[in-house]
């Protein structure tokens, strides 16, 4: 089974790319993230013609999250997180697709930092962290895929002063992405390169891509049910480079 997180960047802009890599790598489940789509917007007869069943969370203009799956119709468990009845943007959501339980995570920037925007995506962390929790006392094959937006080690990142002071690379993202991570969760794409040096994502700007100027931002954590059945990960790097692409590639594991 091959799960995919895509980071799409606009899911009208990237529906070409989008249809191409459904047909052509036919993942059996892929969580998108950063729609910027209402779902009333939402290309769904174009999906189900490619033969996928999806649950959305859009949001007009900004973030939006999606989990497709191939030959059914994932089933929704929930959407956003508790403890913060008054946000309202669009940043998770969890199905269930037969035994597998999936989440589509789209993690706030934070930037700039210090600042309000920083101390949103440090709260969000927390309640992702609640919520995985729970998710690990179900004792079931769990994936919690998505945008991070954290670099967790210094070789994630081709530059480790051109992040410094991004709210990507601060202590306080890593540290509770470690935290996540103590719960039980295993790091598939980390796993499997443990020595790092393996990129997700490259900015539209200043060559990134030409440079091979990335870092890793989107992750896939494993329950300890599903690490279980752990065959490999890995980056789908080719499709950054196609026309009009993402500014992120697809990051997937492959699950016996």
């Amino acid at each position: 089974m091959k799960i995919v997180t895509y980071n799409v960047n606009g899911i009208k802009a990237r529906m070409e790319r989008l249809l191409e890599y459904l047909d052509e790598q036919k993942p059996d489940v892929i969580c998108l993230q950063e729609l910027k789509g209402a779902d009333e917007t939402l290309p769904v007869k174009d999906i189900e013609a490619a033969g996928y069943g999806a649950v959305w969370h859009g949001q007009k203009g900004f973030n939006g999250v999606a989990v497709l799956a191939r030959g059914q119709q994932p089933v929704e468990r929930q959407r956003g997180l508790a403890g913060d009845p008054e946000d309202a943007h669009s940043r998770y959501i969890e199905v269930e697709i037969g035994d597998l339980v999936v989440a589509s995570i789209y993690l706030p920037n934070g930037n700039p930092q210090p600042g309000p925007k920083f101390d949103y995506k440090l709260k969000w962390m927390d309640r992702l962290a609640d919520r995985a929790r729970a998710l690990l006392a179900e004792e079931r094959l769990v994936v919690l895929a998505g945008d991070y937006n954290v670099i967790p080690n210094d070789d994630d990142t081709f530059s480790v002063r051109a992040m410094s002071t991004d709210a990507l690379m601060q202590p306080e993202s890593r540290q509770r992405y470690r935290s996540l991570l103590a719960q039980g969760w295993t790091d598939s794409l980390r796993t499997r390169f443990p020595q790092g040096g393996v990129w997700t994502f490259w900015d539209y700007q200043a060559g990134c891509w030409q440079r091979d100027a990335g870092f890793r931002i989107d992750h896939l954590l494993l329950s300890p049910q599903a690490a279980d059945r752990f065959l490999g990960a890995g980056v789908d790097k080719d499709y950054r480079g196609r026309e009009k692409a993402s500014d992120h590639a697809p990051t997937w594991v492959a699950l016996r």
